[in-house]
């Protein structure tokens, strides 16, 4: 009891809908958060987080503990309002009969929403250090930011300003008295006079709010910390034995530790065959160099790895990971790749990784970060090992006998990324600088963690402007950062090493190739080129069906596996269709983004399984039609090729599918031969692209990438690929006189847009870092909300990637009766009847998952996507909106012919669906 009223009876938890007979006292909250926040920086944050914040800190480490848990113990002090007491009737009137008194009638006063505890809490908190602790008022608002933003959005001027003025809502009198009394009790033991004049980073008040966050949400789950029925005595807490069953019953995997400093630079072999099983085998002199570059650095850095394809530049950077997370205290890594696809290609090889590490107490954390994590078996398999094991089942020896496990609780799209190695998207990097809710998670997942980024060529003007600024970030933090590419243009690569730290970009040209570039003054190192493939002999064809099934008829006359690749999927579908006319249904595989997504799954697993690195199972003669999905992360090769012209970049990433393996190869295909296609007339002054290839690309690259190729008679790979991508993407005037105008004309256009499209990346791109006297307040603000884990229009992968987003839809059959079927022609539970009106079980929702589709561009464009929606909404399911997995989602509905018609308005659109030539569509 405290001068009339009881800080006993003010009540911090409640669940009135589940349990309404069932309380917490605040005072017991916050001691369980408090002690949850101390385990946390024991035993689960990254030595690397805890580093960043003691740069700040008078007093190191030390200072990093006491005021994570000191915030932890203030975080909800603003729940000693009216505003707050008031939502729960019966809790209310117990603190009315303590001395702690609200009107009931607050309850439906217009601004008792606006006036939230978290904001009450900033103001309470920037006070009480200022009048009791005499704080200066930089030192004090950091602070309070902290408790103000502890539900993921900071605080906003305008936002204080209300609360201030809402005095009833606040609570004067005796209510400030109470919240002083909560915060000279949390206050008791802790010397906060050492902090009074400190100026933290904003990096470093993201970081502590992430940590407070996540206390907030452990001593929050009533499963872990049990609420206290009404009539039950109060007190009689052990804070100590509850959060130390909680945080068993929690089994956070323990954090991984890298070896000693040199563990892998010492005998890079020797890591490399143990890590990854290759008995005998050396590693590559860019795996050498890589470790060697990382080890040499003096301080966490930006590290750049260029190499040709098939060079091992993964394993480069994995064994990189491991020295420099030695140095740092980084705990874990996160590997980013361009889509899912290639996402999950990448997760079983880094798992395999993950489980030969040394430094494991135990199981470490693995999460797929993508919107269909879900669906990919191997990581299913391990969310339920990583299940059963935290809740107790088996022996320790069973639950220590793997090493990666998907934690149960570090998962979902708010903190999946907080695992300790996590593969994703490029979304998921991406996110940390897109303004949103819950931003600071994003943040401590990635500021604990080496970095890799693959296919950095990969990402546009846009996406670029995220990159950028994540980067800027990661440099804040000091994360090391890898960033992986088959080479990039002079221009780019500075733009990316200046981003990192936080400098003006400094373009140095001739760095040799391969080669590995580091930040921090280390000079750049270039590696030994690896054996090539020879000379790729270049011819170029008419854009016609006619020539292409000719050339293949020429080259293929001894049997062969030729791969054909074009710009556009419809432009895919119209070869394939001929070239099945020619050479027979079953020696063709189409393949492109416009699969079922299982379908496509399928058909990457068979692309590997017949033109992989294994030899047993290649066909002696097939052609491959695909999009630019053979581009990315698939070890495919070919004898031959036919590609439409592209960027000069793109050009060489598919050359690097032809004789990729050493293999015995028919006598016309013994040297690698690649036929340039997508061109109106070869001719012509200038060259140009087919139109379907500009509206993609732009005539800007497309001209340069015709002027370097249009008279080449062959490309030496790997050595011709940094030099043709630097005049590819330089200054220097390419081709003959007679194109100049046109190129100038393309380039400037070029200019406009890539300008344009920078001006809108940053209509949510996250601000810099700052001075050091700058608050989180307003750091979100204007931002998007919740982030979504889908690569969906409709979340914020809309924001950070551009282009024109396709919509995406779950695919079913009906059937002669009217009822509803998973398509039937899919391998596993395909065929199996959909209940209509009960809810979907999970493993069949599954597989309707599954069954995504991106639907064709011209059915997202603006002035037809309103009236696609609603012809797809009409489309509505009980079942599936009682099942979590489809709840929401769009869904074509395909008829026993597999057509549909989508119709709305003046708007319509044919589809059909061939399982092997993925799906077609045609203006109604």
């Amino acid at each position: 009891m405290s001068d009339g009223f009881d800080l006993d009876v003010v009540w911090g938890k409640s669940d009135p809908q589940v349990c309404p007979t069932h309380w917490l006292p605040l005072y017991q909250h916050l001691a369980d958060a408090e002690a949850v926040a101390g385990a946390l920086v024991d035993r689960w944050v990254s030595p690397q987080v805890s580093a960043r914040i003691a740069r700040d800190l008078p007093h190191g480490l030390d200072g990093v503990r006491a005021l994570v848990c000191w915030l932890a113990a203030v975080h909800d002090v603003g729940k000693v309002s009216p505003a707050f007491a008031v939502q729960v009737r019966r809790l209310a009137d117990r603190m009315l009969d303590h001395g702690l008194g609200a009107s009931p009638q607050l309850q439906f006063d217009q601004n008792r929403s606006k006036v939230r505890h978290e904001l009450v809490g900033h103001l309470a908190v920037r006070r009480y250090l200022v009048d009791h602790h005499r704080f200066d008022r930089v030192a004090a608002e950091q602070l309070a930011c902290v408790v103000g933003s502890h539900h993921g959005v900071p605080p906003e001027h305008r936002q204080l300003k209300l609360v201030r003025e809402e005095h009833a809502l606040r609570g004067q009198g005796v209510w400030e008295q109470a919240r002083t009394e909560f915060l000279r009790r949390a206050t008791a033991g802790v010397d906060l006079g050492r902090y009074r004049s400190v100026r933290l980073s904003k990096p470093s008040q993201v970081l502590l709010t992430a940590i407070v966050i996540m206390a907030d949400w452990i001593a929050s789950s009533a499963e872990l910390f049990p609420l206290l029925e009404l009539h039950e005595e109060r007190g009689g807490f052990d804070t100590s034995a509850r959060v130390e069953r909680a945080w068993r019953k929690l089994a956070l995997p323990e954090r991984w530790r890298a070896g000693p400093v040199g563990t892998v630079s010492s005998d890079v072999d020797a890591a490399f065959r143990a890590r990854f099983g290759i008995e005998g085998a050396c590693a590559r002199p860019v795996q050498v160099a890589a470790v060697e570059v990382a080890a040499g650095q003096g301080c966490p850095g930006l590290m750049i790895v260029e190499a040709p394809m098939g060079v091992g530049k993964t394993e480069a950077a994995l064994l990189a990971v491991e020295e420099l997370a030695a140095r740092s205290g980084a705990d874990g890594c996160f590997v980013a790749l361009p889509t899912q696809a290639t996402t999950d290609a990448m997760f079983d090889r880094v798992r395999r990784w993950v489980e030969a590490l040394p430094g494991r107490d135990g199981a470490v954390s693995v999460t797929l970060a993508h919107g269909k994590a879900s669906l990919n078996d191997e990581f299913a398999g391990l969310v339920r090992e990583g299940w059963f094991r935290s809740i107790g089942e088996g022996s320790k020896e069973e639950q220590d006998a793997a090493a990666a496990v998907a934690h149960h609780w570090l998962s979902g799209r708010k903190k999946g990324a907080l695992a300790a190695f996590v593969v994703g998207t490029i979304d998921q990097v991406l996110f940390a600088g897109l303004k949103s809710r819950h931003l600071m998670l994003r943040h401590l997942a990635l500021a604990g963690k080496v970095v890799v980024i693959d296919e950095v060529h990969a990402y546009d003007v846009y996406m670029s402007q995220y990159l950028h600024r994540v980067l800027h970030w990661l440099g804040a933090y000091k994360v090391p950062v890898v960033l992986l590419s088959a080479t990039l243009p002079a221009d780019r690569r500075a733009e990316l090493l200046a981003a990192y730290e936080g400098g003006q970009p400094s373009v140095s040209r001739d760095l040799g190739y391969p080669v590995v570039v580091a930040s921090g003054g280390v000079d750049p190192r270039p590696v030994p080129a690896p054996d090539g493939v020879g000379p790729v002999v270049l011819d170029r064809l008419p854009d016609d069906l006619d020539s292409l099934v000719g050339y293949l008829r020429k080259h293929l006359v001894e049997g062969g596996c030729a791969v054909v690749v074009r710009n556009t999927v419809t432009r895919v579908q119209e070869a394939a269709q001929r070239l099945e006319q020619e050479f027979g249904a079953e020696g063709v595989t189409v393949t492109h983004a416009r699969f079922l997504a299982c379908d496509r799954a399928r058909k990457d697993l068979e692309l590997l399984r017949r033109f992989g690195r294994a030899k047993g199972h290649r066909p002696e003669l097939h052609i491959v039609v695909a999009s630019q999905v053979v581009e990315q992360s698939l070890d495919v090769d070919f004898d031959v090729m036919v590609t439409d012209l592209a960027p000069t970049d793109l050009v060489l990433q598919r050359l690097g599918r032809l004789h990729r393996h050493e293999r015995g190869r028919p006598g016309p295909l013994a040297v690698p031969r690649c036929a340039l296609v997508g061109v109106d007339d070869w001719a012509a002054h200038p060259v140009r692209a087919v139109e379907k290839s500009r509206r993609i690309y732009g005539d800007h690259l497309l001209l340069r990438s015709a002027a370097l190729l249009f008279e080449a008679e062959s490309v030496h790979l790997p050595s011709d690929i940094a030099p043709l991508v630097q005049r590819a993407y330089g200054d220097e005037p390419l081709g003959p006189t007679s194109w100049q105008p046109a190129m100038r004309e393309a380039e400037q256009d070029a200019r406009t847009r890539a300008t344009r499209r920078m001006e809108e990346a940053r209509t949510f791109l996250l601000g810099e870092v700052g001075t050091d006297t700058d608050s989180l307040t307003a750091w979100v603000r204007a931002g998007v909300g919740d982030v979504g884990d889908t690569e969906d229009r409709h979340t914020g992968a809309a924001q950070v990637r551009d282009g024109e987003e396709s919509l995406e839809v779950l695919v079913v059959q009906r059937d002669a009766h009217g009822g509803l079927l998973t398509p039937p022609w899919i391998e596993r539970g395909g065929g199996e009847q959909i209940p209509l009106d009960m809810s979907v079980d999970s493993r069949q929702a599954k597989v309707i998952a599954a069954c995504a589709l991106r639907l064709p561009v011209a059915m997202s464009q603006p002035w037809v996507i309103d009236d696609v929606i609603a012809a797809l909404e009409r489309n509505v399911f009980t079942s599936f909106s009682l099942a979590p997995l489809l709840k929401g989602q769009l869904v074509l509905v395909l008829d026993e012919n597999r057509e549909a018609v989508v119709e709305h308005g003046v708007t319509c659109f044919r589809l059909r669906y061939d399982e092997h030539k993925g799906l077609t569509h045609e203006r109604g």
